[in-house]
């Protein structure tokens, strides 16, 4: 009888080796970072930013159907570090007629040891991610690194920071892109002020205490990008 049961106690154990484990389920990827397919004579279009960005895409997509193809970044955009350290890869090999970009809401952030988690910017010992002049400096040589490409460069600037936001300063947005605006005047950039845009519905479109959008916040966003990105696409 012990010796069956010790059989049983083998088999089931070796049943339950061979049995495929399951993996945990992956996330969907958000909906603006699924890839789309071109349309064969359309201008190709390249959006580059955070979450804010990635809240409008599919509605400029959805503005700008028949007039362009609108890609995006595969990710969040995050600080001027990280596009410095991904910009060519986000480029890749393609041809891009227009690039509308943006960087800042991530950079003007207050981290401390843990750069992954935002930290009260009363806090000792808490920072902005990428300080005002470096912010500046690496806006510089991304600017550089699109213009190589040929396309027409849309700066995108940041939107409002409001009284309450997590590890962020009200109105810490108004210095970051000041020092922008110097970068692309240099530069010969024009400007999609989202900025003013957003400002002007700031009460009826954005999240109470965050810089984040509701759905239709989000979609009055996407229809001044869509605009200025339709008025710089190449003429016929």
């Amino acid at each position: 009888m012990k010796y069956i049961l010790l059989l049983a106690l083998l088999a089931t154990t070796a049943i339950a080796a061979d049995s495929p484990k399951k993996s945990p389920k992956k996330r969907a990827p958000h909906p603006s970072l699924v890839k789309v397919a071109d349309v064969t004579g359309l201008p190709r279009v390249l959006l580059i930013g955070d979450s804010i960005s990635m809240g409008y895409t599919l509605d400029v997509r959805e503005l700008l159907k028949g007039k362009a193809n609108v890609h995006r970044i595969p990710t969040n955009g995050g600080p001027t570090t990280n596009g410095l350290k991904n910009i060519k890869a986000w480029l890749g090999e393609s041809k891009w007629d227009v690039i509308h970009f943006n960087w800042g809401l991530h950079d003007l952030k207050y981290i401390a040891e843990d750069p992954s988690k935002r930290a009260d910017p009363k806090s000792p010992g808490s920072h902005p991610q990428v300080s005002l002049a470096d912010y500046e400096k690496n806006l510089t040589e991304l600017v550089k690194i699109m213009q190589a490409t040929g396309a027409k460069l849309i700066w995108c600037n940041t939107t409002p920071v409001p009284a309450g936001s997590d590890g962020r300063i009200e109105g810490d947005e108004a210095k970051y892109n000041a020092a922008a605006a110097r970068v692309m005047t240099a530069a010969s950039i024009s400007t999609d002020d989202l900025h003013a845009h957003a400002a002007a519905k700031l009460k009826e479109v954005q999240l109470p205490a965050n810089v984040h959008y509701s759905p239709s916040g989000y979609h009055y966003l996407a229809e001044k990008v869509a605009a200025v990105i339709a008025e710089n696409l190449p003429k016929k």
